[in-house]
């Protein structure tokens, strides 16, 4: 009975899409976790790959809990987004490894707060102000866009995976 499970499991796509929507969340919580603990800022191009994260993880537990062709549609709105999140990661990491000779990702929030009435700075606020060229987090000597690249690429091959299983 035990041996049969994991490949029983694998063959539900509904089960598949949930965890998807699970590991992405968690990696969200994650990323956030070391940021405060750490005490690190993410920049620009942090933000859009936590927000690849945030659609991945909401289409994937969209397809978990939608039938039929709504749940495909959900599922393969969720790879594109692992995939175009995947593609920022990687320009992040060329960044990272290739900085240029001029970096910057826009003004720091210091200046946004100092120069711009609130009204106008608030929105900014929400946004990355961290240098994209800096690596200030490592583990496994892989740098935190390296490691969104592996996740996102781990995740959208689980949603191909999903979406090729008989419903």
């Amino acid at each position: 009975m035990f041996a049969s499970t994991p490949k029983h499991l694998l063959n539900r796509p509904r089960l598949m899409h949930a965890l998807v929507a699970l590991a992405a969340a968690s990696l969200i919580v994650a990323a956030v976790v070391i940021q405060k603990v750490d005490g690190l800022e993410p920049c620009p191009l942090c933000i859009l790959q936590r927000y690849a994260f945030t659609f991945v993880a909401a289409l994937a537990a969209l397809a978990a809990a939608l039938p039929g062709r709504a749940s495909t549609a959900s599922a393969l709105l969720a790879l594109v987004s692992s995939l175009a999140g995947a593609a920022v990661a990687a320009w992040h990491v060329r960044l990272q490894l290739f900085p240029p000779e001029e970096s910057s990702c826009g003004p720091s929030l210091q200046y946004l707060l100092s120069n711009l009435p609130l009204g106008r700075a608030l929105p900014r606020i929400f946004q990355g102000y961290g240098d994209c060229t800096r690596i200030d987090w490592t583990f496994l000597k892989l740098s935190m866009p390296a490691w969104s690249f592996l996740w996102l690429i781990a995740l959208g091959g689980m949603l191909v995976f999903a979406l090729r299983r008989p419903r």
